[in-house]
């Protein structure tokens, strides 16, 4: 009997251990839509002074995907490049607030009980 090969059980954690290092990830979209898209805010991200730890010297930043490029060619082609319309697109959407986060878990007004006790008391008022 031949051996046998064993299953790839463990497939799924590469994506686990990617999500989670801290050097690939990237602002998320509610805090470039509620401070960085702000005009002031834009302007000093732009033209930000020469930084050696930067690629490109910090001067060629992308604000919606808060990438740093090396060349403004590269950005120009980043510009027209598929990612960076997505990320426009999903910008364009309103942020997701606090309140619709406590929303969906739960924790709102809850207003049938305010409507139907209204139509009660509308109710008797005609009676």
């Amino acid at each position: 009997m031949g051996r046998l090969r064993r299953s790839r059980v463990h497939k799924a954690q590469r994506d686990v251990h990617r999500a989670s290092r801290t050097r690939a990830r990237t602002k998320d979209l509610d805090q470039i839509q509620l401070i960085d898209l702000l005009p002031t805010n834009r302007a000093l991200l732009e033209a930000q002074p020469l930084d050696e730890d930067k690629p490109g010297l910090g001067q060629h930043y992308c604000v919606e995907c808060a990438r740093y490029f090396e060349s403004d060619v590269a950005l120009k082609v980043h510009w027209t490049g598929k990612l960076h319309k997505r990320r426009c697109k999903k910008l364009k959407e309103p942020a997701y607030t606090i309140e619709e986060a406590e929303r969906a878990g739960g924790l709102g007004r809850d207003t049938r009980r305010a409507t139907a006790a209204a139509a009660v008391t509308e109710m008797q008022e005609e009676t």
